[in-house]
């Protein structure tokens, strides 16, 4: 025996095993050890790199930070309804909503944190994975899990544009998902690169106490008044009521998937929303040419719709810097934007996106012969039932290809996949089969199925998008079609497309 089958043999001889190991601890990772500590069937893990659940709503701190979605749709349909104070909720409510989530369905103890996944390699002999995890202070451990969920989510990795300079920038660079709070911006001159999401939330709050707030813009993004408010008492105590809180949950579901015309680009479906952003631009600048900087040149629908009220009123500030172009280049504590224009700046802000069409994690996961998920992935994400991918048994993908929405909330979508995770676990066991493995030939008719219903959609025709796949240009993130398509299409878990080899022993 070799010295490095030596010390395998070893760390295989202390490992933990486990039915399901789960990496991450956001809300579909939490979900799905809420569901397996309910049901008490399966022993499970969640591996968590950082210091705290919560993924996104952990990472997000920035101030303004908060949901676009309506609470009692972002939330757990079997969660006890939450006492959400307003429509949307902010940062800090989801992540407490989250936390509680976890000491009520006391799993605690099955999440490890400050363990972040180094590799997972699917072993045929032994018709498990072997997950070597580890930490910053050099701990390392071994799982070996009958299955593997990865649950890593679109909005974990930081996407930092190209800028040339930003490395001898002298003062602080931070991402919006990266935000601390010794971010120093009181008095201080501020870059902003990027206007989508974060940024729209992040700008009025900086313009409140920045000396000169710069916005950085490569293309203005449609924005639609997001007219919140807090809920009454009398209102609060009603949606306590797990009856009210589904009701509500439903019509505001139904609400949401009447969008998805818009998405297909049907009328008067999508002229009424391009005439709403379209008058809410008008109501809020005068200035007839920052109205037509802040004008999209591109279709409604095809990059996210925003939700603010004072993001456009924050532009007109007379600290604040509208800057029709994106930023190029630093030199010191000079940035100069493609316009040529320069500005002397102290803080930069990079709310700039996530490296979401090509998940990290997936150069670190290996299926049969030792294929990496991101070489299966090289032309695109892609899969079936948009939660399990052939040649990698036993494993399933949360908030992955094509299970997101860009109109509608995606813990719903999470509640599908779990629906359907949880029908293969029960099918595994009711019929002794210790391996499951999705067909090549599903997985292909799927991504056709994918592309076909993507092709009339606004995310390919309107624009470029994030949504995209930036090589394959196929539409990997969404879903194209409504969330309750998505549950219809792929909710139920059917044995139908799998290859299966059953558990020797109770043979």
């Amino acid at each position: 025996m070799t010295v490095t089958s030596q010390g395998a043999a070893r760390d295989r001889a202390s490992a933990v095993e486990v039915d399901v190991a789960i990496v991450g601890a956001g809300f579909a990772g939490l979900g799905m050890a809420t569901q397996l500590a309910r049901r008490g069937r399966e022993s499970f893990v969640v591996l968590e790199r950082a210091d705290a659940v919560g993924g996104t709503w952990r990472d997000n701190v920035y101030p303004g930070i908060a949901c676009d979605i309506p609470a009692h749709l972002y939330s757990f349909s079997f969660r006890p309804p939450a006492d959400w104070a307003s429509r949307y909720p902010s940062g800090a409510e989801i992540r407490d909503y989250l936390e509680q989530t976890v000491a009520d369905e006391g799993f605690a103890d099955r999440i490890w944190l400050r363990t972040e996944l180094r590799q997972a390699h699917w072993d045929d002999a032994e018709a498990r994975w072997v997950i070597a995890a580890g930490g910053a202070d050099g701990s390392e451990r071994t799982v070996l899990a009958r299955n593997l969920v990865l649950a890593v989510g679109r909005l974990s990795e930081p996407k930092i544009p190209r800028i040339d300079g930003l490395d001898g920038f002298p003062g602080q660079v931070v991402h919006t998902a990266a935000w601390h709070d010794a971010v120093a911006v009181d008095g201080a001159r501020i870059g902003v690169v990027g206007t989508g999401a974060s940024a729209v939330q992040v700008i009025p709050h900086l313009a409140e106490t920045a000396e000169e707030l710069v916005v950085f813009c490569r293309t203005p993004p449609y924005v639609v008044p997001r007219e919140d408010r807090r809920y009454t008492e009398q209102e609060r105590a009603a949606l306590r009521d797990p009856e009210v809180a589904a009701e509500v949950r439903d019509r505001l579901l139904t609400e949401a998937d009447a969008a998805f015309r818009q998405r297909l680009g049907l009328h008067p479906d999508i002229d009424e929303i391009r005439a709403r952003a379209r008058d809410h631009l008008l109501a809020q600048v005068a200035d007839p040419v920052l109205r037509e900087q802040l004008t999209p040149d591109y279709e409604i629908g095809c990059k996210r719709i925003l939700l603010s009220d004072d993001f456009y009123p924050a532009l007109q500030r007379p600290n604040v810097v509208f800057e029709p172009s994106a930023l190029e280049s630093v030199i010191e504590s000079k940035a100069t934007a493609r316009s040529g224009r320069t500005y002397d700046l102290d803080v930069l802000v990079m709310a700039t996106g996530f490296e979401a069409a090509r998940p990290p994690a997936a150069v670190r996961v290996a299926g049969r012969g030792g294929r990496r998920l991101s070489e299966h992935w090289s032309s695109g994400m892609t899969s079936y039932a948009s939660t399990v991918v052939s040649g990698f048994p036993n494993m399933f993908v949360l908030d992955g290809p094509n299970a997101a929405l860009g109109h509608n909330s995606a813990i719903y979508m999470i509640e599908t996949q779990l629906d359907y995770v949880l029908g293969a676990l029960d099918y595994t066991a009711e019929r002794g089969v210790r391996v499951l493995e999705v067909s090549a030939e599903a997985e292909e008719a799927y991504t056709r199925e994918i592309d076909e219903r993507s092709a009339s959609t606004v995310w390919l025709t309107g624009c470029d998008s994030w949504y995209v796949d930036p090589e394959s240009r196929r539409l990997t993130l969404l879903w194209p079609g409504t969330a309750a398509s998505f549950r219809e299409r792929n909710g139920t878990f059917d044995p139908a497309p799998f290859l299966t080899e059953p558990d020797k022993v109770r043979r």
